[in-house]
């Protein structure tokens, strides 16, 4: 038998997906469930065949896991990650890992102390396109980095196929930007290569939902690079984008065809513009998590990524609930 994995609640659309992705993994298997909505996880321990804990002490308490995969609502998962260390559980998180930097700091001193691996799911880091962008800024092909804008947009709310409890702001803490920005949000920061000093966002409520279902926000460093992060649920067409500008070039992706397209005053293989090859994804987020259980060793720049997250989805709320700019490095001041 592989590890030993206790579902956490199935409260979000990728649920199931992270248990296929354990159930084909030769090294893992779904042993035990537990939902904070018992109806749900009777349902889906049903389905898999597996015990159903009334409980999430229970479930931790039962022998029967070595491990958690999270996809309990937003404003518990500082409850239920925690309950999981404590408990000596190897976590598998859906991405944000809390709502605020403050709850965040206290589950990762408890991911410390018990010595458990802790991994976020943060999958567009492991894709073939990020990973030739970093390579392509890692060269200097851009100069130095001026501009980034980062799109990601469905029509979720229009077309009523996300869960009704998406659009509810306590179990969710906000709409389109924490749900589906997280992606654009965690690349933008990334491509742009330093500290984000200032956070300013305005969100739109097309539907009337609780939540924003339209949104974006505006990355502020101290040498002058700006990023605008887009996320949306009322886009019926709206491709995935990525673009990174420099004082010596600019490089797209999608908008909308799956192609990377650089333009560079540092190299004549790049004088006009040119496609780039895309190596293939990189293991699986969950993939690493296995790994990381199997071979002891700890997913820091995934983490790292994952915590500057929060604070930046935190400095973003705040931002556009106050109408200001917020700097995500004084959330706590």
């Amino acid at each position: 038998m592989g590890i030993r994995i206790g579902k956490a609640s199935l409260w979000h659309v990728h649920a199931w997906d992270y248990i296929r992705q354990a159930q084909s993994h030769p090294d893992a298997d779904i042993t035990a469930v537990w939902d904070e909505v018992p109806e749900r996880g009777r349902k889906a321990a049903e389905e898999l065949g597996v015990p159903f804990y009334e409980t999430l002490d229970d479930m931790l308490a039962s022998g029967d896991v070595d491990a958690v995969i999270v996809d309990a609502p937003t404003n518990r998962h500082k409850e239920v990650l925690i309950a999981a260390a404590r408990a000596g559980k190897h976590i598998f998180t859906e991405k944000v890992i809390a709502p605020t930097e403050s709850e965040v700091s206290e589950i990762i001193e408890e991911v410390r102390q018990s010595g458990i691996k802790l991994t976020v799911s943060l999958p567009r880091l492991n894709d073939g396109y990020t990973l030739a962008i970093r390579d392509i800024l890692d060269k200097g092909l851009l100069g130095r980095v001026t501009y980034v804008r980062t799109r990601l947009s469905h029509n979720g709310a229009l077309a009523d196929w996300l869960p009704q409890h998406f659009y509810n702001a306590e179990q969710c803490g906000g709409g389109a930007l924490i749900d589906l920005g997280c992606h654009p949000m965690y690349l933008a920061a990334l491509f742009l290569g330093e500290p984000v000093t200032g956070v300013s966002a305005n969100f739109g409520y097309i539907t009337g939902k609780e939540v924003e279902d339209n949104a974006v926000a505006s990355l502020y460093t101290d040498s002058g690079a700006i990023a605008s992060v887009e996320a949306g649920f009322v886009n019926s067409h709206s491709p995935f984008a990525v673009e990174v500008h420099g004082t010596d070039g600019t490089l797209l992706y999608g908008t909308p065809e799956s192609k990377l397209l650089l333009r560079s005053n540092l190299t004549q293989e790049a004088a006009e513009w040119t496609e780039q090859p895309l190596p293939d994804n990189r293991e699986s987020a969950f993939d690493q998590w296995v790994r990381h259980i199997r071979e002891n060793t700890t997913a820091d720049e995934n983490i790292a990524t994952a915590v500057e997250l929060t604070r930046l989805m935190e400095a973003a709320n705040r931002s556009a609930r106050d109408k200001s700019v917020v700097s995500p490095r004084q959330l706590n001041g």
